[in-house]
Formats: structure tokens, sequence, C-alpha cells
């Protein structure tokens, strides 16, 4: 059955919907579909007080450090935290509340080349259990090719059943977005749901391009419910008109009352 994540992305301090590819480390301005006026802990409370479990918060690049550990206090150990975690700080972001943390660019080199001892290294000081592996990726020749540096970078890492049994066997969870529709609310990128889909292994969740609750229940059914999904732009409390919050909430609630 496919669940609801929720998510707090932050940039420069404040909840944002990002179109995800507009990212960049120049100094143009990333494509914005909604700047909130409440903070990230009014988001976090908000999830908190309607059993909303295992929802991500994002810092996209810096001066967001304020605002995730705001977030974290006021739901502490409800949420994942991912945006510059590595090895040296992801005692720290645990003990601030998180529940796990997530990581990307950490487990490469500058050249997307993945670094085994490093990815091993994390999961022996986080604990396998804690630790999600962000495998976003974009539709490259290849198929689908897991990038980095903010989605700026791809690496050597392409999305196929080999990397994923191999890559699972360091980790609790994954999280991918689907680079090239994420924040865009056009719909979601179907063939790579199917492949994920069709993948047995530990939790994932999908991010990129839901736009309306049939998009969700299509994802359930394409990946037979073993898949989670997280919405942004779409949904009502950032700005969107596709999806509204209580609608998602009511659902999560009839889906624990099914399983219970």
């Amino acid at each position: 059955m496919t669940h609801f994540r929720p998510c707090i992305d932050l940039h420069n301090g404040r909840v944002k919907q990002i179109i995800g590819s507009s990212l960049t480390d120049t100094a143009t301005a990333p494509h914005t579909n909604f700047v909130a006026d409440q903070p990230a802990a009014w988001y976090a409370e908000l999830y908190k007080n309607d059993g909303l479990r295992g929802g991500h918060v994002i810092k996209l690049g810096p001066g967001n450090d304020a605002a995730a550990r705001a977030a974290l206090a006021a739901y502490p150990g409800g949420l994942q935290i991912g945006g510059g975690i590595c090895a040296a700080n992801a005692q720290e972001w645990l003990a601030a509340g998180a529940s796990h943390v997530i990581v990307t660019s950490a487990i490469f080199n500058p050249a997307g080349k993945l670094q085994q001892n490093v990815l091993c290294d994390l999961a022996e000081r986080v604990g396998k259990q804690r630790l999600v592996l962000d495998l976003s990726c974009k539709r490259t020749a290849k198929g689908w090719t897991v990038a980095m540096n903010r989605w700026q970078t791809l690496t050597e890492l392409h999305i196929c059943p080999a990397v994923l049994d191999a890559l699972c066997a360091y980790c609790d969870e994954f999280l991918i977005h689907a680079a090239d529709v994420e924040g865009k609310c056009n719909g979601i990128d179907r063939e790579l749901v199917e492949l994920l889909g069709s993948w047995r292994g530990c939790t994932m969740t999908y991010a990129g391009g839901i736009c309306s609750m049939d998009d969700l229940e299509l994802i359930d059914a394409l990946s037979g419910g073993t898949i989670d999904a997280t919405v942004g732009s779409a949904l009502d409390i950032f700005g969107g008109s596709g999806i509204r919050y209580a609608t998602l909430v009511q659902r999560e609630a009839q889906n624990r009352s099914l399983t219970h």
C-alpha cells in the first residue's frame, strides 16, 4: 500500500517548493513555485499532529541548518534529514531529532564515482537502520542515472535491480526523486515507477511530478503498493491546487485502519 510521506524543502532558511532541475551553483535564482509564510517547525508540528511519519526535511544549500533543527525539534523521531549530510555530521543530526539521515553526494567523489569505503563507514557509524540513500536520478541514454550535488552532477550509478540490490545492504530506505519531472506538476515518470516497482527490496519513496490523487493511485497500482510517495508543489499547503492535504491525511488514516 502506497503511503504518503510529507516533506519540508528548505532554501535560504525558508520552506519552498522549487523545480529541482533549476537548482545550480550560479547566481541565477532557481524557479520557485512557492514560498511559505510559516516556518519549517509549523509544518513539522502539522505532520506530528496528523500522525504522518517518515517524511523528510531537505536542506537545499547553505543557510538552512537553524530551520532544519527547529523542524526536527518540533517532531523528534518523526522526520528524516538530508542535504549536506556526511559521516562527520550524521550523528549530530540524529541527536537533533532526525529518525534517519539521507545521504547522496557524500558517498561519491567529485567525479561521481561511488566511494565504497565511505558508504561502509557511514553505515557503520550511523547504523544501517538509520541511513537513507538518496538515489534521485535523471533520464539518460542508459535509463536513469543517479545525480548528486543538488542534481547537477551525474554519477556512475544507473538505476537497475543490481545497483539497488548492492546498495540496500547498507541502508534502511531509498529516496528517489525523478529530477526531470520534479516540481513541474505534469505527472509522474511512469516508466521509472514501473522499474522501481518491479524490484522487491527495502522501503522506497518516490517523488516527482505528482499532480493529482490519480497519480498517487497510479504509483500504488504500478508498484503493487510497495513504493511510498511524496507530494510537493501540487499540495494545497504548498500553494498547489491539485491535491488537498486533508485528503491525504484522511487516506493515511484509512490505510492504517485497514492494516491493523
